[in-house]
């Protein structure tokens, strides 16, 4: 009687034999059209944009020989050779003219992303900057300077859209206050450069600009998420530029290809006009870094931006301007130094150059004494994740909708999507195996409420005063310690995002650090890290010795930090670490 009852519901034209096994067949053909079609848009727009860049590399390989038949006598060459400092002295005195000095690196950029694809943008209005320069009386410290940009930062008429579709061709309103003070004081922005989609990757891939590779090995990965500074500074197409920092973020690029960077305390340099990967997310500040080849030329760039435009521009900004004092001194320091942590067991090779930088300080001088990491009850990696994604990743799993993802961020975006009981339950599951993975996982869970996430802030302060508490009692000057290297191989860097922990670190307690080229990989490197098993030879023990093989003659860098507002002390270490080993490298 029920059968009959539930037949009569069914709709007559569907009583015959076929029909309904075809119509579900239609159902699930239309279905898939639907996604077809779907994929087909997505790939359209970003072809489209791709077709927006291609037309402005057009625009700068014109610009380029437009010039050259100007000037055809131009050699570039001896000008790319020039250090910032250098650079700069022969633009002040005449010596060297902006227009010289612009196209010779707008040239070079141009031919060095033909290999690497480390650009986004040109901005054309260097061009006119050009003529601009010629009408001021006054000429600022970085006059006439190229500079390259991160592409997330903004500079009017041009997107800051991280590689994602729904930002493109959005068009920034006005210059971040950044680029105001680096244009005031005579710089000129010249291309912007490409990054991770989001910017949550060490690798800097995206839909819509590709991949970059590094410029000293091009099977290897220039990191991120200042990648494309990071090749272009590295490849020579830049000679100082400007990245962001919200993990490690301008470090360990220039850890991967062999430069120099600083992320200073966060406000020291405004962010006040850049795109972030998480709207509103203050746990974990971020900051804007320079990026160059050498620690001099850092100097000059930090010199240049704590400046009266800087403070006017942004009042949050403190008016702290650059110490030459504190830069220039010479006395001994005291000096704190660890070469690796419980949680990521850094590489053979970055505990080497550690342990070698650590041996030439106390030759030089100074005094070395070990630092222990204060304890606490989770990672620096989780206690990260937990402030970055307090919401349990929804915010950034947003940013995804409409887009295709990224190969490379497949597994973070993949894993940011799990429900929070399914990440719960993989952080149970997976402890027996491998804790450290496990509370990664746990620890993308959002926070339950509020009181949660205090309790996470409330985490961060206690380790904050804890390290400043150890700092003061061992009477420190300044850290020596790992950043991770060398660089990685392409399509690596999603499984490692732990890695960043050495970085990381500082970000948390929001310590000025510095990272400084300090030697290379060796054939013994490469034969230790054979035996890379120091936790548990879990997953990421084994991703990371893939990640780094075939890495011997890639540059090793270490990282110099100290505390908060003190950046000229910071870079006065690096310095010290650059002379000493250029000295033993002569020798």
């Amino acid at each position: 009687m029920i059968a009959e009852n539930v037949r009569e519901m069914v709709p007559e034209v569907l009583r015959e034999p076929g029909l309904l096994t075809a119509l579900v067949l239609c159902s699930g053909v239309s279905l898939a059209a639907m996604v077809f079609l779907k994929q087909w848009k997505l790939q359209r727009k970003t072809a489209q944009a791709k077709k927006r860049r291609d037309y402005a590399l057009t625009q700068m390989e014109e610009a380029v020989l437009r010039f050259k038949r100007q000037n055809p006598r131009l050699n570039s060459g001896p000008i790319l050779t020039l250090t910032l400092v250098e650079l700069s002295r022969s633009l002040q005195d005449g010596s060297l003219t902006p227009d010289d000095v612009l196209y010779a690196y707008i040239e070079k950029a141009f031919e060095l992303n033909k290999e690497l694809n480390c650009l986004t943008d040109f901005l054309q209005e260097c061009e006119s900057q050009l003529q601009d320069l010629k009408t001021i009386n006054q000429r600022g410290p970085l006059y006439g300077v190229p500079v390259s940009i991160k592409q997330s930062i903004y500079c009017q008429g041009y997107d800051s859209s991280c590689g994602l579709l729904q930002l493109h061709g959005v068009l920034d309103q006005q210059d971040s206050v950044l680029i105001q003070v680096l244009k005031k004081q005579g710089a000129i922005p010249f291309v912007k450069t490409n990054i991770p989609q989001s910017l949550i990757s060490f690798e800097s891939s995206n839909p819509i600009y590709g991949l970059t590779r590094n410029p000293l090995n091009q099977k290897k990965s220039p990191a991120g998420s200042s990648g494309g500074e990071g090749a272009l500074i590295g490849g020579g197409g830049s000679i100082i530029g400007i990245g962001t920092d919200m993990g490690g973020s301008v470090r360990v690029p220039a850890s991967f290809c062999g430069i120099c960077a600083l992320k200073p305390t966060a406000f020291r340099i405004s962010a006040m006009g850049t795109s972030a990967p998480i709207d509103g997310q203050t746990g974990v500040a971020t900051v804007m870094g320079p990026m160059g080849r050498n620690v001099e030329d850092l100097a000059l760039c930090m010199r240049a931006l704590l400046c009266e435009d800087m403070f006017r521009l942004d009042p949050t900004v403190p008016p702290i301007p650059f110490n030459d004092e504190v830069y220039s001194s010479s006395g001994r320091l005291r000096i704190g130094y660890y070469d690796t942590d419980d949680y990521f067991p850094a590489t053979p090779s970055m505990r080497r150059v550690v342990r070698e930088t650590k041996d030439l300080l106390e030759e030089a001088g100074h005094t070395l004494i070990a630092f222990s990491l204060p304890p606490m009850d989770r990672s620096i990696s989780e206690l990260f994740i937990q402030l970055f994604f307090a919401d349990g990743a929804s915010t950034f799993v947003r940013k995804f909708e409409g887009n295709l993802i990224d190969p490379n961020l497949h597994p973070v975006v993949s894993t940011c999507k799990l429900p929070v009981f399914i990440k719960r339950m993989l952080g149970v599951l997976l402890k027996p195996w491998s804790p450290r993975i496990a509370s990664f996982y746990t620890a993308m869970c959002k926070a339950s409420s509020v009181e949660d996430l205090w309790k996470h802030q409330k985490k961060q302060q206690d380790y904050c005063h804890a390290f400043i508490s150890e700092w003061n009692r061992l009477e420190l000057d300044v850290i020596l310690c790992p950043v991770v290297g060398p660089a990685f191989n392409i399509g690596m860097s999603a499984h490692l995002l732990a890695s960043g922990c050495y970085t990381m670190q500082y970000n948390i307690l929001n310590f000025p650090a510095g990272v400084v080229p300090v030697s290379t990989v060796t054939e013994e490197d490469e034969r230790q890290m054979k035996n890379y098993t120091e936790r548990q030879n879990d997953m990421w023990d084994r991703a990371m010795r893939k990640a780094v093989e075939g890495g011997v003659g890639l540059p090793l860098s270490v990282q110099c930090v100290a505390l908060p507002w003190q950046e000229e002390l910071c870079l006065r270490f690096m310095k010290e670490v650059e002379t000493l080993t250029a000295s033993k490298k002569r020798t």
